[in-house]
């Protein structure tokens, strides 16, 4: 599964454009009055104003041979999150991959993880262009497998890995919802930013084909190619 597009809402979306385009130096797809797209790798990435404030965690994959490197790249242009005793990445064993955090201009939690079953070493330096594509979007659920089987279902995706009562996963290592359970897991690591629902639209590909998700109000409403729009309360 790939992230082509991830829509989030924001109520500082000035901000976040200067982060994105000149801080960090995302490519600026499209710019209009109340919303602004940058380009990360395969993804789009957008922004769309909104009055409310709300709070997500996303995550960007990199290259499985560049994390210290995009660690040093990424300290001179944002603050990373110290983990404890000074540590700044995170090692996920049974995800065989390692990451670090930063805060965007919102206060959403995102992230760079390095996979490293998906020996996509780059040898070339750092910036971000190596950027790969969106990898993870946090999507709240008072039930796992509930939400697991309507993507499933819908998508043609799978359950990936984790524990299905407190924090699952679907998709494959290239694309994947994060699917917590907010009533057993209170915040997003590592900070104390509190899981919740928040909407977000997103198109994914799955099995060579794509599909249309807007998740809003702890709903899943799916659009395949073909135009058929599923709903499921």
């Amino acid at each position: 599964m790939k992230f082509k597009k991830l829509k989030l809402y924001t109520n500082k979306l000035e901000s976040e454009l200067k982060f994105y385009s000149e801080t960090l130096g995302f490519e600026l797809l499209e710019q209009k009055s109340n919303s602004f797209s940058v380009k990360v790798g395969w993804s789009e990435l957008s922004f769309e104003k909104s009055e409310k404030e709300y709070k997500y965690h996303y995550c960007f994959l990199i290259p499985a041979n560049k994390l210290y490197e995009a660690l040093e790249w990424m300290e001179k242009r944002t603050e990373i999150v110290t983990i404890e005793n000074g540590r700044k990445t995170q090692n996920f064993e049974s995800w065989n991959a390692d990451s670090f955090y930063f805060y965007d201009t919102s206060g959403n939690i995102a992230e760079f993880i390095a996979r490293y079953d998906l020996k996509n070493n780059d040898n070339s330096d750092f910036d971000i262009s190596k950027v790969l594509g969106i990898n993870e979007i946090g999507m709240p659920t008072a039930n796992i497998k509930k939400t697991n089987d309507q993507l499933s279902n819908e998508l043609k995706t799978e359950y990936w890995k984790g524990d299905i009562e407190r924090f699952g996963t679907n998709g494959t290592q290239e694309g994947i919802f994060l699917l917590p359970n907010y009533n057993l897991k209170a915040v997003w690591f590592p900070t104390t930013i509190k899981i919740k629902p928040e909407p977000f639209e997103a198109i994914i590909e799955s099995r060579e084909k794509e599909y249309h998700i807007e998740f809003r109000n702890e709903k899943i409403k799916t659009t395949a190619n073909n135009g058929r729009r599923c709903t499921s309360s």
